[in-house]
């Protein structure tokens, strides 16, 4: 399976531009794939954090607006309560910063100085869609090899992480039981993934 996308995290490469491959098999090679290539190269470079993670440090001037090459997207099924959306979206979050450390931002701080947590650099976009479309969102994610967490309707049922996770396990990937995605990578790769999906209301 190809990776759709890879930022280098070879040690003794500190500041080495972030590299993106556009390997996505049904992409297309007019869109505009070089000038976003270029204006990522202009604005990010990658850092190796503690444990050898990637981190993208923005060197871009404090004047200029902030821009991503990347997105964060949920994917919800649209037959769910409201306390279902809510929960879904907090737990499919979690994972992304745990093991994508360069979406965490810096930590917060009011003016009293007291400290706050870091969270996502970035907005999150939260979409909705059917169970046909979610599954296929699903396998896009799979097929373009993109960071993704899931939530099936089993894990309603569940009440501690370790049933949570044999509860997934228990099933093979075709026949998931999805009510929540989420995926995080370019924003050409991740807008294919959620085709077909319209933003929350």
């Amino acid at each position: 399976m190809k990776r759709a996308w890879k930022t280098s995290i070879t040690p003794a490469t500190e500041g080495r531009q972030a590299e993106t491959f556009r390997e996505d098999p049904d992409a297309d090679p007019d869109e505009g794939s070089e000038r976003r290539s270029a204006a990522m190269q202009r604005t990010y470079k990658t850092r190796v954090g503690a444990a050898g993670h990637a981190r993208i440090m923005n060197t871009a001037s404090p004047l200029e607006p902030i821009r991503f090459d990347t997105k964060i997207a949920v994917l919800l099924r649209a037959d769910l309560e409201p306390w279902q959306r809510l929960n879904v979206t907090s737990f499919l979050v979690s994972g992304l910063g745990t093991q994508i450390p360069e979406v965490i931002g810096d930590p917060y701080e009011d003016a009293d100085g007291v400290p706050y947590l870091p969270m996502f650099r970035q907005p999150v976009l939260v979409f909705e869609a059917t169970k046909e479309t979610l599954t296929t969102a699903h396998t896009r994610a799979l097929s373009r090899s993109l960071p993704r967490s899931l939530f099936t309707s089993d894990l309603f049922t569940t009440g501690n992480d370790r049933d949570n996770r044999a509860a997934v396990r228990a099933v093979p990937t075709a026949e998931l039981d999805l009510v929540g995605l989420a995926v995080y990578g370019p924003k050409n790769a991740v807008d294919k993934v959620v085709k077909g999906a319209r933003m929350h209301p």
